[in-house]
């Protein structure tokens, strides 16, 4: 009996070895099949290594929201335990010269709205000055590119030139999992400056998002419910934030 128990002891470290391999498996897939990293990131030279759960985020990515967007995407999976984000930016990787990065970073912000990832809006940049061209549905969307691209750091300036014009074609709306809109929530109220400092915590139920936490004055708490409210896939806010008193 005492020789049966220990080879049985002896095996239980094997068996729950075993079974991190399929665990660590599952929560790279996960990763790759996200919304965000299909769709987001896609461009973007990012690798998943798990173990245990514990996983690293190794590769390049086009700007500092890429690198948050991909560590709070990964981190909302089931199975993780922590998550080690070794991105690098690709413009300290290769020089990429300033206006283009900034540019970029821009293009980038505009994209997490679903009123305004449209293919008629160009950005450029020139010394910190950004320039918005091309054609939006209306002004409320043209004002709202403008917030949005001032507040992104590094802006000194925005020249808004967009037009106001028809809606292009919608393409077909796709399903995006709870743990993008999270993610895409938490990087865009990080993006602006408005938020930046804000401890908001924020949880998504089949589209629900859920914003915690506390805002200093009622104004904040607006302004993160405004922010996160257009963010793609996400149905409805429920803003829980508290104002400091």
């Amino acid at each position: 009996m005492p020789k049966i128990l220990a080879t049985t002891l002896m095996l239980v470290p094997a068996i729950l070895a075993a079974s991190h391999p399929d665990q660590d498996a599952r929560i790279a897939a996960a990763a790759r099949n996200s919304y965000n990293f299909r769709v987001h990131l896609k461009g973007d030279a990012i690798k998943v290594a798990s173990r245990s759960g514990a996983v690293t985020l190794t590769g390049t990515v086009a700007n500092e929201f890429h690198r948050s967007l991909a560590e709070e995407t990964v981190k909302d999976l089931p199975g993780v335990v922590s998550v080690d984000n070794l991105l690098v930016l690709k413009a300290e990787a290769s020089g990429t010269a300033p206006d283009l990065w900034l540019a970029t970073k821009v293009r980038t912000a505009l994209r997490y709205h679903r009123s305004l990832d449209e293919p008629a809006v160009s950005v450029s940049a020139h010394e910190g000055v950004v320039t918005l061209s091309g054609q939006v549905a209306s002004a409320a969307r043209k004002d709202l590119a403008q917030d949005i691209a001032s507040n992104v750091e590094g802006v000194k300036e925005v020249k808004n030139a967009l037009r106001i014009g028809a809606p292009g074609a919608k393409t077909l709306a796709e399903k995006i999992d709870d743990a993008s809109v999270t993610a895409q929530v938490k990087a865009v109220l990080l993006a602006h400056r408005g938020t930046r400092g804000l401890a908001t915590h924020v949880k998504t139920d089949r589209g629900v998002v859920t914003l915690g936490g506390e805002a200093r004055t009622p104004a904040e708490k607006t302004l993160a419910e405004r922010i996160t409210s257009d963010v793609k896939g996400v149905r409805r806010v429920k803003n829980q934030m508290t104002v400091a008193p």
